[in-house]
This record gives C-alpha cells, structure tokens and sequence, in this order.
C-alpha cells in the first residue's frame, strides 16, 4: 500500500485562513477605538466653543444685569414722581425696563444651558478616554493571541513533516487544534466583540439618559460602560489563558483540574466549587487530556456565567473501562425544549465527546440547576505508561 502524502502547504492555508479570521476581529477593535477617538476629537472641538460661548455669555449677562438695575431706578423714579412725567414716558420706562427683564432672563437660561452641556461634554470625553485605552488595550491582547495561534501553526508543520507514518494520529491532532481556534473565534465574536459594540451603544445612551432622566441616570449607564469593558478585558484574559492548560502536559488531568478551580474561584468571587476524585487516575495522550478538559471546563463556565450558580460540584470517577464525569451546579437552570440549535458552547462539547468516542446527558430545570453527566471509554491503547 503507497504512502499517503500529507500536503503540509494545503493545511497551512487552511490554518492561514483562521488566522485572518483573528486578524480581521483585531481590525473591527482598532476602528471601534478609532472611531472613538474621532468621537473624543469632535466633542473637545465642541466644547472649546461651548467655552467660548459661555464666556460671551456671562459678558453680556453682567452688561444686561447692570442695565436692568438702571432701568429699576427709572422705573422707581418714575412710578414714584407719576405726575411730573408724561403717559409716553412712563409707558417707555415701564417696556423697556420688561425688556431688559426678559433679555436677562433668557441670558440666565442660555447660560444653564451651556453650562449643562459644557459639564456633559466632559463627562463623556473621560468616559471615551477610557474606552479608547481600553480598546487599544484589547488590541495589544489579541495580538497576542495570534502569535499564540502562528506560533502553534508552526509546531504542527514541524510534527507533520516528521512523523508523517502517523498520519491517522496527526489528523486528529489537527482536528482538535482547528476545534479549538473554532471555538476561540466564537469566544471573542461571542464575548469582547459584543461588549465593545455595546460600548458604542452605551456612549450614545449616556447623552440621551442625561436629557431625558437627569444626571443620576447618566452615572449609572457611565458605570454599566465601564463594567462592560471591564468584562471585555477579562473574556480576553481567559481566552489567552484557555489557550492551553501547561500544567496539563506537566501533572495530569486531575491536578490540573484542581488547579483550574482554584483558578475560578479566584476569579469569581462568592462561587464555591466542590471537586471530588475517585479512583485511582491514569495518564492519556495529550490531545484526549486537553479534551477532557475542556469538557470539564466548559461546564463550569456554563454553571458560573450563563447558570449564575454559586456552588458547583465537579465528580470524576474511575472505573475499569470507563470514566464518568458528573457536573452539578445550583443555578437557574434553562428549559432544553427551547434550548438553540446553534448553541456554540454545547455544540463544542458534543464534538469533543464525540471524538473522544464517549457520551454526553444534559439535565436541566429553570430554578432547578444543571447536571451534565459525560462518559468516556478507557480504551488501553490511549494510556500512557
């Protein structure tokens, strides 16, 4: 039987093409911050003249102050000495004394006004200040990522070119790696994608909650923004950190497990996870410990952001042929019914249990919590010694 030759060229396109996925999601950030900046441009050049006019303002405001103050001691002089002065003369003290009045008034007014504005525009200029430090910052983050990503795509080539006998083996390595930058292209279009498009949203609702709801209202949407790039931040944190558990490689499935906990805990203030290990543990191939996982992983996220749950039990269980999975947690629940078809993160670990030749039982309530039970055959040809 020939050889099959493996096209190295061919698969690295394809892992190109990933790449420039990544790229591009860097791209949209950079315009988001750029237009942010435009937007902090415009709004100094408005308020320079907001300045301006305030200054204007307050001039003729004193002149009209010290005219009206004038026209009083007429009108009282008038009003006072009736008979010396004649019906025009009167009438005329009495208009133009209502006049000033009136023009004093609608200076005082446009005043506030500018004044408002002038406090709301620098609001908003700190406000987009931090969104642009931020958005800049989530740049420099997911260029990151793509070195990580680059530089994996290179190690693989090198595998590939050196061990082309294990052709079957290497393919599913391939797999598993084109799995995972799946899944990370979904992360970050699912997480600091979406929260820096809500951010554009959000400056917007800033302005409109000042004028129509008051100053308070305004804070309060200035605090949800700041929390959602916030949140932005630490989606691309965990993402550069998902990338790959190193401990994996070093100590084994269940210590990095325990570490990954700890990890979450740490993160997620209040949330307590209950880990249990039972049996005595065995070491996998690499590429199935990463899938075992991230299955475990994916769970626990589910429970702690989507569930809302606060305690989580996590049961590993080794038996002859067979290790069971159970991840339990006290959330919110959902209704499977009316779950989505195209529900990334299940669809993620039903490829992966499906690849790992095990099974999957998702169990869930609203109100009720969540378990989701996994089983994966122990097959010896998989362990290593």
């Amino acid at each position: 039987m020939a050889e099959k030759t493996i096209d190295i060229q061919k698969l690295e396109n394809i892992f190109d093409n990933m790449v420039n996925v990544m790229d591009k999601s860097k791209n949209d950030i950079f315009t988001i911050s750029e237009q942010s900046r435009q937007s902090y441009h415009d709004m100094r050049k408005e308020l320079e003249i907001i300045k301006e006019d305030i200054s204007r303002v307050i001039t003729e405001g004193d002149y009209l102050e010290d005219m009206t103050r004038h026209s009083r001691r007429r009108l009282a002089d008038v009003s006072k000495n009736f008979l010396n002065y004649s019906e025009e003369e009167v009438r005329q003290a009495y208009e133009v004394a209502n006049d000033l009045l009136v023009r004093l008034s609608i200076n005082r007014m446009e005043e506030k006004q500018l004044r408002v504005r002038r406090d709301e525009l620098d609001r908003r200029i700190v406000a987009l200040l931090e969104t642009i430090e931020r958005a800049d910052h989530l740049v420099n983050q997911v260029t990151t990522v793509i070195t990580y990503l680059t530089s994996d795509l290179k190690k693989v080539g090198e595998a590939l070119e050196t061990a082309r006998q294990k052709q079957e083996f290497a393919i599913q390595i391939i797999q598993a790696q084109e799995d995972e930058r799946k899944r990370l292209s979904r992360d970050i279009h699912d997480g600091p994608a979406q929260m820096l498009a809500n951010v554009l949203l959000r400056s917007g609702l800033i302005e409109k909650s000042f004028v129509e709801k008051g100053p308070q209202a305004a804070l309060s949407e200035l605090s949800q923004l700041k929390e959602m790039v916030r949140n932005a931040l630490h989606e691309v944190r965990r993402i550069i950190y998902d990338l790959r558990p190193m401990a994996l490689d070093d100590l084994g499935l269940i210590p990095t497990l325990r570490k990954y906990v700890s990890t979450v805990m740490e993160y997620d203030k209040g949330v307590t996870i209950h880990f249990m290990n039972n049996g005595q543990e065995r070491r996998f191939d690499s590429n199935i410990e990463v899938a075992i996982f991230r299955l475990v992983q994916e769970s626990i996220s589910n429970a702690v952001k989507h569930g809302n749950s606060r305690d989580v039990w996590v049961k590993v269980e080794w038996l002859r042929d067979t290790m069971n999975i159970v991840v339990k947690d006290n959330g919110k629940g959902f209704d499977q019914n009316e779950t989505k078809e195209k529900s990334f993160g299940i669809i993620g670990m039903r490829e992966r249990i499906e690849l790992l030749r095990g099974e999957m039982k998702i169990m869930s309530t609203i109100d009720s919590g969540t378990t989701v039970l996994f089983r994966v055959p122990l097959e010896k040809s998989n362990f290593v010694e």
